[in-house]
């Protein structure tokens, strides 16, 4: 069984710096439903890894959290793709948990429940703290110019994990890991 962890905001759906609050505002960005049904046709599972702040900051609670998953699940379905699961911190930067990235409590959480080790699991991202959690599971980074992506690579890149691989998009880290997909639109 292969496995690649994803974070959310800026690699599946736009992102936006006044938080992404409603399932309205919940956009894919163009080909990462298909970058993920190509993933799934060549094995992989998926999880999806996001720190939600918004909750503790007040700005959504966890039935619109779930509204917004569900509309993922649902976009997914429609490309012929399926998320494994889905593991989200709702912490703010100063409430000194465990799963908010950078820490790796939801790599772990991930591990724990699907009963495997992230070491050399891809996971993809569009922040230094994405790849930084992943890294310190053992996971192979890979970075995005999505959503945070291009200003991630332009201002730290000297700090990006050791291995670290940059891309444009999520789709173009499936066409990467799964080459030869003869069902790819």
């Amino acid at each position: 069984m292969k496995l690649i962890v994803l974070d959310r905001d800026g690699v599946i759906n736009e992102d936006s710096d006044d938080y992404i609050k409603s399932p309205e505002e919940w956009i894919p960005i163009a080909g990462s439903m298909d970058a993920i049904a190509r993933l799934n046709r060549g094995g992989y599972r998926v999880a999806v890894a996001t720190n939600q702040s918004g909750i503790s900051r007040g700005m959504f609670d966890l039935e619109t959290l779930s509204a917004m998953h569900k509309k993922m699940h649902d976009l997914a379905t429609e490309a012929g793709a399926h998320i494994d699961g889905i593991f989200f911190c709702p912490h703010g930067p100063d409430d000194k948990c465990a799963c908010r990235k950078p820490k790796p409590g939801l790599f772990e959480e991930i591990e724990k429940r699907m009963g495997l080790s992230l070491e050399g699991v891809p996971c993809v991202g569009d922040s230094l703290r994405d790849l930084q959690a992943g890294a310190a599971r053992g996971c192979v980074p890979f970075l995005v110019k999505t959503g945070k992506g291009k200003k991630t690579w332009d201002s730290k890149k000297d700090e990006l994990p050791a291995g670290t691989t940059v891309f444009d998009n999520l789709l173009a880290v499936a066409e990467h890991l799964v080459p030869d997909d003869p069902f790819a639109k």
